[in-house]
């Protein structure tokens, strides 16, 4: 997982409440693409045209949200189905932050476990950011400091949890993590079959 610490760059909104999971990527998608293959079907209800080609006033196909970091959106986002697809496809696309007022649970621990930091913010604030992004602003999303801000509305903070923090800026999913702690589940195991060692009895097989 790649590391988050600080992006500055373009932020793109999205202002609609209760994109779903199949908005960002179609159910069709999903059976027949790899991790790696996704971006261009990123949003791709609301990119492409019947036709195939790119819908104007989508701003994701208008510079220089084309190149958008940060993602800032309505209500409710990423709910709907469980798939972590949805998230592959829009850290493929180039996002690194999505800023919202809400999220599905299952999509938000699903950015949390692919790099992505999903920030909660209230519906006034994200308002402000968005006014400022469309002017094509620079936004910067610090993590370390736990603030978000541009020119116009100076660092405004956010919350998040102290262990997906440091998971985030260490760049270390869950299976990472476990990882880091063989040693003291080494330890603990060791430990535990000294106190029950009936626990640890081979079984012979029938």
């Amino acid at each position: 997982m790649k590391p988050f610490a600080l992006v500055e760059g373009y932020a793109a909104p999205i202002m609609q409440d209760n994109i779903d999971t199949d908005v960002i990527v179609r159910i069709e998608r999903i059976a027949k693409l790899k991790r790696g293959q996704f971006e261009p079907w990123a949003f791709e209800v609301l990119r492409y045209l019947p036709d195939g080609s790119e819908d104007p006033n989508f701003i994701l196909n208008r510079d220089p949200f084309r190149n958008a970091q940060i993602l800032i959106a309505g209500a409710n986002f990423g709910c709907g189905s469980s798939r972590e697809m949805a998230v592959w496809s829009i850290e493929e696309f180039g996002i690194r932050c999505i800023v919202a007022q809400g999220y599905g649970d299952i999509f938000y621990g699903n950015c949390l476990q692919n790099g992505v930091l999903p920030i909660r913010l209230e519906r006034d604030q994200i308002d402000a950011l968005a006014k400022v992004a469309l002017t094509g602003a620079t936004v910067t999303v610090d993590l370390q400091a736990c603030t978000i801000s541009t020119a116009p509305t100076g660092p405004i903070e956010f919350a998040i949890p102290d262990t997906q923090r440091e998971a985030l800026l260490s760049g270390l999913d869950e299976v990472a993590q476990t990882l880091n702690m063989a040693a003291s589940i080494d330890e603990f195991q060791l430990e535990d079959l000294r106190v029950r060692p009936w626990v640890y009895a081979a079984v012979d097989a029938p």
